[in-house]
């Protein structure tokens, strides 16, 4: 599966050389795609099976990518200090997991963040608030940051809202 359209629109502003982290990476089809424009992509995610299988195809693909074990929603989480070039979360939200994204990104750094909105649920899945964004928030949950880009609504089928961020 190709990454999101919302990525590769975006490509151009993608660093030739950076450290990457990829946040909830599931399969890692952002992660990979990352590692094969040579950046060194750490990915992270609770599904141990997925890390495994991603951690092999970066090792039989000589990619630079780590992938980790990694529940996001369990206490505090540390994803490291003013480390990353580039951010990337999709599909997933836990609201109280954008401090540590934020503390992660080094300065000049890019968050690409892209999930659903409350409109999805009418849709179908998912449908639980919690992992829903309201009208305008995820602007709210990088008001620290320089936006770049944004947009939200339906895009794809889908109803979403998409975020590219630079860190001050």
């Amino acid at each position: 599966m190709p990454p999101s359209d919302w990525l590769l629109a975006h490509e151009a502003l993608l660093p030739e050389t950076a450290d990457a982290l990829d946040v909830a990476c599931g399969a890692g089809r952002h992660a990979l795609w990352l590692a094969q424009r040579g950046l060194r992509v750490r990915a992270v995610d609770r599904d141990r099976a997925a890390i495994d299988t991603l951690n092999r195809e970066a090792r039989q693909s000589g990619l630079p990518l780590v992938a980790d074990v990694m529940d996001l929603e369990k206490g505090a989480v540390d994803l490291g200090r003013e480390r990353y070039g580039v951010t990337v979360v999709f599909s997933y939200l836990h609201r109280p997991l954008f401090p540590a994204l934020i503390a992660a990104m080094r300065q000049g750094g890019l968050l690409f963040y892209e999930t659903f909105t409350r409109a999805q649920a009418r849709r179908g899945k998912p449908s639980n608030p919690a992992f829903l964004l309201e009208e305008g928030e995820l602007l709210r949950l990088t008001a620290g940051l320089d936006l770049i880009d944004s947009r939200e609504g339906e895009f794809g089928g889908r109803d979403i809202a998409s975020v590219v961020c630079r860190k001050r």
